[in-house]
């Protein structure tokens, strides 16, 4: 359609984007252990991120929704490309992570060090940066499906770097599995919506009737389809162990912005339909509840530093189903103020934990580069070592809890909202169930502090538990400045969500403009929140300065009572499995540790010991077992794969010969 100078300068500035980004990992294919090819390939990718950055920013601020048709010989209709506030939002999170993540491989991944594997990783990435940008700008539900497809085996290259690793090579099997299952309800879905619409374009917000089977059909299949690849509990399976074996710049992008793309999923199609029964709202909202709580319980019993940010990221994308459960029990409901407060939660809470959780992958990636090892149990001492990583991890920590003065605060202080605006304005029992957002996300939040006292406490603080990973000093520059950029994001949304308020609420508009109350700031208490920041970050420094004189002054020093223990050593502190037993031990029955202890025993015991481990409950214990059975079972219809020609051309006849005949009635 046609367009104005402004929108067709802006589609520009995102193809530019988009090229540059998918052109990134040409440098390294030519000179595969050239440090400067590598340097070229991160200041391609941090154009795109920049000229991404700029056009997504331009279309937050002056919102004119634009499509684009393609030249396209398919059978399906000439393809679509938009450009919308809703877009736009999802759109910033994906550029700042992907720039973000080449800038930290510079130092973290270098082409000299890893002449195999930088130019495939490389390249992938910047494959990966490109599929997810051109994702969120598609409007044709076919090419949507084709673009998703390249997405899912970019990611999968990706995360399957160090492939001669057998725990690596299963993570990449697990999450290709899943990608593909995903896959096909998508593909379901698609044929649903062009059966209901007559056409394979997205259809426009509050377009389709939401009663009906094929409406529900479609909203399972979404929820489904996009929940695997967000990672919605207990469609979880293969995050995990994919973002704990990836590389710590793809681990950040994969939690950042790969799960986020699910999360898009629900909402564009969410926002097709017009008056979605109570029953969605509900589905949606349950299933996020389960996810935060139940993925903060995984994290707080994990050892492995990156699995247990996998877990985080199930947490958090539990939150946001929260958001979304609400805005849809808002709507069904007509009631404005929660379906905008409960909305405006979820999709900020996206931009906010795509940037702490990437600073917290990207911190656990420069701690393992200093350390030489991911295992929690063996860690401690670190921040005397590496002050600025540690300094960084623990911004993304508080905002990863949900504390002031950072940016997790304020996306959930809006779902806190919207929870206790219903107990005022929606009557009923549907009405009431957004409460149980207000409880649920007390327990995330409770939970998660105990989880990152742990982390914190056991890596950074302390003394080394071994000498083999003491770790060296901190990182190399372009590590620090990845962290440093996503750490002043954290701050600057955290002391002024004012400066994202007009942007929401333009994203909230794009999603039901005729429905979705758009005035934030009054419902808001934006001034508040930046009067709360500034005051706690006052007081943050007047303790570090007051701390840093003290312990600078001379002082005596002299022996003191060692309480029976004249030689402390690092084995009397809190291990990981130490500090959160009690906890693992509240959860047990979802979780079902495995726990293998030795008590001292006898008038002279022996060594004493303690270990635990949490298997993955719904794979090993759900699944597995499923597919086992289903295998057993389908042992007759194996029978006719005889690996013979012709008799898969007689299969495929009789099928064609059945599907006629079906279709022909």
């Amino acid at each position: 359609m046609a367009a104005g100078g402004q929108a067709i300068n802006c589609f520009v500035l995102f193809c530019l984007a988009v090229a540059c980004q998918g052109a990134s990992g040409l440098p390294l294919l030519f000179a595969r252990s050239s440090a400067a090819a590598q340097r070229f390939s991160v200041l391609l990718m941090l154009t795109g991120s920049c000229a991404g950055s700029a056009a997504a920013l331009w279309s937050l601020t002056s919102p004119a929704p634009v499509t684009f048709a393609l030249i396209s010989g398919l059978p399906f209709g000439p393809g679509s490309l938009g450009i919308d506030a809703l877009s736009a939002w999802f759109l910033i999170p994906v550029f700042l992570v992907t720039g973000a993540s080449a800038l930290f491989a510079l130092g973290y991944w270098p082409a000299d060090r890893h002449p195999e594997t930088a130019a495939r990783v490389t390249f992938f990435l910047g494959l990966l940066a490109a599929s997810l940008s051109a994702l969120l700008l598609v409007r044709h539900l076919v090419l949507f499906l084709v673009v998703w497809e390249i997405m899912a085996l970019a990611a999968w290259f990706a995360l399957s770097t160090e492939d001669e690793k057998p725990e690596v090579r299963d993570a990449g099997i697990l999450y290709l599995v899943t990608a593909h299952l995903g896959v096909l309800v998508l593909f379901a879905m698609v044929s649903l919506i062009a059966s209901l619409t007559g056409s394979y374009l997205f259809p426009a917000p509050g377009s389709l009737p939401a009663q009906g089977g094929l409406a529900s059909a479609i909203f399972l299949c979404a929820l489904i389809g996009f929940g695997l690849k967000a990672g919605v509990m207990p469609l979880h399976v293969w995050l995990p162990s994919a973002h704990a074996n990836a590389p710590s710049h793809i681990s950040a992008v994969l939690s950042g912005v790969v799960l986020k793309v699910g999360i898009y999923g629900m909402v564009r199609i969410f926002s097709c339909f017009a008056t979605p029964p109570p029953w969605w709202g509900g589905t949606v909202l349950i299933l996020g509840a389960i996810s935060g709580v139940i993925g903060v319980a995984f994290a707080i019993g994990q050892h492995d530093l990156k699995r247990l940010l996998a877990y985080h990221s199930i947490e958090n994308i539990g939150i946001i189903m929260i958001g979304l459960g609400c805005a849809l029990l808002g709507q069904s409901l007509a009631s404005p103020v929660l379906a905008t407060l409960g909305l405006a939660g979820a999709l900020l809470h996206v931009l906010n934990h795509a940037t702490f959780k990437a600073l917290l992958f990207l911190g656990a990636g420069a701690v393992i580069q200093a350390a030489g090892t991911r295992e929690i149990e063996v860690l401690g001492g670190v921040g005397r070592r590496l002050p600025r990583t540690g300094l960084f991890f623990l911004t993304g920590a508080l905002a990863i809890c949900g504390l002031p003065p950072l940016n997790g605060f304020v996306s959930e202080l809006m779902i806190y909202l919207a929870g206790f605006t219903s107990l005022k304005s929606s009557p009923g029992l549907m009405g009431a169930l957004p409460v149980l957002a207000v409880p649920v996300l007390a327990l995330i939040g409770g939970l998660a502090v105990a989880c990152f006292v742990k982390v914190y406490g056991v890596v950074f603080l302390g003394e080394p538990r071994s000498p083999e990973h003491v770790g060296t000093g901190d990182p190399p520059a372009s590590m620090l400045g990845a962290q440093a950029l996503l750490a002043l994001v954290c701050v600057l949304i955290g002391v002024a969500p004012i400066c994202v308020a007009r942007p929401l609420e333009n994203a909230l508009a794009a999603y039901r403009g005729g429905f979705v109350q758009q005035a934030l700031v009054p419902m808001v208490p934006f001034t508040w929140i930046t009067l709360l920041a500034v005051l706690l970050l006052m007081l943050a420094a007047g303790a570090a300065l007051w701390l840093r004189r003290r312990t600078g002054r001379a002082a005596a020093t002299s022996r003191t009572w060692g309480c029976g223990y004249l030689k402390p050593t690092p084995r009397m502190q809190y291990s990981a499995s130490s500090f959160g037993s009690l906890l693992v031990a509240w959860f047990g029955v979802v979780l079902r540790p495995e726990v293998h202890r030795t008590d001292p025993a006898g008038s002279f015991p022996g060594p004493a010991a303690y270990r635990s481990h949490l298997p993955e409950t719904a794979l090993e214990r759900l699944f597995l077992p499923l597919l086992e059975y289903l295998y057993e079972k389908s042992a007759p219809v194996r029978h006719l794969q005889h690996g013979k020609l012709n008799l898969y051309i007689v299969y495929t006849f009789l099928t064609l010969v059945v599907l006629f005949i079906l279709t022909t009635r």
